[in-house]
């Protein structure tokens, strides 16, 4: 299983990565190496900061994250942990989930 998590403001992908109100999780359950399932959910944070989204990625067992922008040195910490970082992509969640999950998205994609 693969655990995703796309931080958002309004269906977009957020301006900043620690900043973001809402996270989408999704999970992805590979049954063949074409066919699998998908599940999603969002999750509302009172209070956004980097802390919050550290305790977040390490409770929810992410391995990719896709999102515009972080600090370097979160970006750092993220990679150390094994996390793949997709960064530097903008636009609605929809197209960017559907470039991903076909294995077309990479860094400094804008979908708008």
């Amino acid at each position: 299983m693969e655990n995703i998590l796309i931080p958002l403001m309004d269906n977009e992908l957020s301006p900043r990565f620690d900043l973001a109100p809402e996270i989408l999780i999704i999970s992805i359950t590979r049954e063949t190496s074409a066919m699998g399932t998908l599940s999603e959910r969002i999750i509302n944070l009172e209070t956004p900061s980097a802390e919050a989204m550290y305790r977040l990625v390490m409770a929810e067992n992410i391995q990719t994250i896709i999102c515009a922008g972080m600090e370097n040195e979160v970006y750092e910490f993220l990679k150390r942990k094994g996390i793949k970082v997709v960064d530097n992509v903008c636009g609605p969640v929809d197209p960017i989930l559907e470039a991903y999950l076909a294995g077309r998205l990479s860094s400094g994609q804008n979908y708008f």
